[in-house]
């Protein structure tokens, strides 16, 4: 007999998902449903993903969505939200999706000041495509194509704290998705995040931290050590601009 799942937000449902296990995309899912509950938007809300593993959680939850080419979702988004200015509009990306193949696309949207919520979701490695090395890689972090090593490569970038010296975003903030400290954290960004967009009318970003059991070769179980002894040393959590 199928286990059901209580406790779920309305908007989200206990549909199998073919995420690996320990991966975090779902407790972004669910900040990211619970977000919109809370300010009564998700009817109103419009999540672009392009390809990738966020397209594991099809049919999981109830957000109008559509799929982008990958590295497009914020174009998507800026033709949405531009069609649409009443819509609370999301693109949710991976950082090689945003970071990488999509660097000028997320770039230009928050330089332009986009009415929408970029999320990115950085685990530090192209996920579903095979575990290759991404923007944000860690220097001496073993992937596919690789090991990062600072002079072939250079170092790993920083996409929040160039966008939050850009002058059209309002709010840009980093959190993690380790423990459930950091989770309630980030769902109090995430809300910042989209109150910022539809109240102001301003661009958003906000940066998750991911666990990547898979891809990092580390046992779920032990995620959470490696994780903060390795990635939140490269990328600290916090807001780096807001407008409230």
């Amino acid at each position: 007999m199928e286990q059901k799942i209580y406790g779920l937000p309305e908007g989200m449902n206990d549909k199998k998902t073919s995420f690996c296990p320990g991966c975090s995309h779902m407790a972004a899912y669910r900040t990211i449903v619970e977000s919109l509950n809370e300010l009564n938007e998700r009817d109103n809300a419009v999540i672009v993903r392009p390809i990738g593993c966020s397209l594991n959680a099809d049919y999981s939850f109830d957000i109008h969505a559509i799929q982008s080419m990958h590295g497009r979702a914020s174009a998507v988004a800026t033709g949405v939200a531009r069609m649409h200015p009443e819509k609370t509009v999301l693109a949710y990306q991976g950082d090689g999706d945003a970071h990488s193949i999509g660097i000028a696309e997320c770039l230009y949207a928050a330089n332009r000041g986009e009415k929408m919520t970029c999320i990115v979701i950085n685990n530090s490695v192209y996920g579903m495509t095979g575990g290759q090395m991404s923007g944000t890689t860690l220097l001496g972090q073993r992937t596919t194509t690789g090991i990062r090593e600072f002079d072939n490569q250079g170092a790993p970038i920083h996409v929040a704290e160039m966008i939050a010296q850009l002058e059209a975003p309002g709010y840009v903030a980093r959190a993690a998705l380790y423990t459930p400290k950091d989770i309630m954290q980030a769902k109090k960004f995430m809300v910042k995040a989209l109150r910022c967009q539809k109240e102001l009318g301003k661009y958003s970003y906000i940066e998750l931290l991911s666990f990547c059991p898979t891809n990092w070769g580390v046992k779920p179980v032990d995620c959470i050590k490696y994780a903060q002894e390795n990635v939140l040393p490269v990328y600290p959590v916090g807001e780096l601009k807001t407008c409230f």
